[in-house]
């Protein structure tokens, strides 16, 4: 066992030394935390289950420190100086680092957070690996962002944001910008190699790029306001390895600044396609129209939110190039492409906050449906038959890339079941053709205790091209309480979590688990 352990970590180092930034970014870190006032957080976890898996929602939206194995532990101790310490200032600068040792887990040490970021006025630069929360939904009651979620890893990247609204001047107030641009690469090409035990499709050394602009149509001061925003990302780069024959066939795929900029301005095409005729757009394009209405008193307030996903450039604006749909669609021909409009395949969800009530202080409440994906007929124009139907868009899957995920999370809704949970060595999302209620409820009965409750029902499909053979559905739930004692001298900074989950159902299967947290915050000079 202990052999092991260390060939597992001896494994990790050679990994990471090929992310020399990362490493160099939080031994920086640490050195400037010795001179500056700094958050020492420290937490240790430990979950247990029975079953085939842990249950949903004690593994998911946590930034991928979790496990879908039905046991597992860590202990994870950080550094940080939030750069809101310099707030007086124009200029600021924070820095985080934040590591967890596991047991049962992927690998035996995880590097989580190592990011060191500067701000000049409203504008931040971040380098590094940093949890970035979701836009426009609630982080703790909400089922995920089906585009930047919170369920994965983060990905080290160079993130220049305007990450609060910027009111744009001479208009009172009544429009306000914010939004991101980023460039990453994934470190989990050790991991995918192991999955896959080298057999079907992975990557290596692959390149991520996210953006995403929001703006805000009213007064932050007034009771109503409207916040629209488009948030997208892309896979690109690196080298991916696909199972052709019984072979495996190695594509070298577009690294450089070329690629960047198709990453950046979606355009070019596939390193496997030479014919003029099937050209795509080169990269893993995805993303999400989000939009939010807002009505906010001093005792209470609501907001109704939508996040509409698509890949490529099918489901866009509202549509899908099909021909072919499922009821009610307004169909029509332009330029040889078959439009199909159709605005099911979306999150909708609907906030409630009580401001004066302790023991509900807030409603989450989401309707999750995406089984139409643009139709089920594809087929790409030929010299012959000039039609493209767009169809079959396949959420998070791609056939040069391995999906939309890092370390086997699914980097966005984790109602899309991640490829971790896959016991076929596919590195793929075997069920993004569902629809799903989702619920939470949270609140704080008094200033050292509070709770969550989250409730999910599901139906799966599975996927256009590997159907269930009937349709499966899953109910999870989670119960969970925080006690964090403020009065106490002796425990102040102390915190202790305490969470029951249960999964019922084909789709995870019948899951039991418990989840207990010991965490301490500690302020030093």
């Amino acid at each position: 066992m202990i052999k092991k352990y260390f060939v597992s970590l001896q494994r990790y180092i050679n990994t990471m030394n090929k992310t020399k930034c990362l490493l160099t970014t939080m031994g920086l870190a640490c050195a400037l935390g010795v001179q500056a006032q700094v958050e020492v957080r420290s937490e240790a976890q430990v979950t247990a289950a029975s079953g085939e898996h842990a249950p949903l929602w004690l593994n998911a939206n946590k930034y991928g420190l979790s496990s879908v194995d039905k046991s597992y532990g860590y202990l994870r101790v950080g550094a940080f100086r939030p750069i809101e310490t310099d707030s007086a200032h124009r200029w600021g600068v924070g820095f985080g680092a934040d590591m967890a040792l596991t047991y049962d887990m992927d690998t035996p040490v995880i590097p989580q957070q190592a990011f060191l970021e500067a701000r000049w006025m409203k504008v931040h630069l971040t380098v590094g690996s940093k949890e970035e929360p979701m836009a426009l939904k609630d982080q703790l009651l909400s089922s995920g962002s089906q585009t930047l979620g919170i369920n994965a890893r983060p990905v080290p990247s160079v993130r220049l944001s305007l990450p609060d609204y910027w009111a744009i001047p001479g208009l009172r107030g009544w429009l306000a910008i914010k939004g991101h641009v980023a460039y990453g690469l994934q470190t989990d090409d050790q991991w995918q190699r192991d999955f896959t035990h080298e057999q079907s499709r992975f990557t290596t050394h692959t390149r991520i790029h996210t953006k995403a602009g929001y703006m805000r149509i009213g007064k932050a001061e007034r009771p109503f306001n409207v916040e629209l925003g488009l948030e997208m990302g892309c896979q690109y780069g690196g080298r991916s390895y696909i199972s052709q024959y019984g072979e495996m066939e190695m594509l070298k795929n577009n690294s450089g600044l070329e690629g960047a900029w198709h990453a950046l301005i979606p355009s070019g095409y596939e390193a496997n396609e030479v014919d003029d005729i099937y050209k795509n757009t080169d990269g893993n394009h995805l993303g999400s129209m989000v939009g939010r209405l807002n009505l906010d008193y001093p005792s209470w307030g609501i907001s109704a939110y939508v996040d509409h996903f698509f890949e490529d450039h099918s489901q866009i604006f509202f549509y899908a190039n099909n021909g072919y749909g499922e009821g009610d669609e307004w169909d029509t021909k332009v330029d040889n492409h078959y439009f199909v409009y159709d605005m099911r395949d979306a999150m909708w969800g609907l906030e409630l906050r009580l401001k004066r009530c302790r023991w509900v202080s807030k409603i989450v409440a989401e309707y999750l449906y995406t089984k139409y994906q643009s139709g089920p007929i594809y087929h790409d124009h030929t010299p012959h038959i000039h039609d493209q139907i767009s169809g079959r868009d396949n959420y998070y899957n791609h056939l040069v890339f391995t999906g939309w995920q890092h370390w086997g999370q699914v980097m966005g809704n984790p109602l899309y079941r991640s490829p971790a949970y896959n016991d076929n060595s596919l590195i793929m999302v075997m069920d993004n053709r569902f629809w799903a209620f989702h619920g939470g409820v949270s609140g704080r009965p008094t200033d050292d205790l509070g709770y969550r409750l989250l409730m999910t029902w599901q139906r799966g499909f599975g996927t256009y091209d590997y159907p269930l053979p009937s349709p499966q559905t899953n109910v999870s739930l989670m119960a969970e309480v925080a006690y964090s004692p403020s009065r106490s001298k002796l425990l102040r900074g102390w915190s202790l979590k305490c969470a029951v989950g249960v999964d019922r159902g084909e789709l995870l299967g019948d899951n039991i688990g418990l989840q207990l947290s010991v965490g301490r915050r500690i302020d030093v000079e």
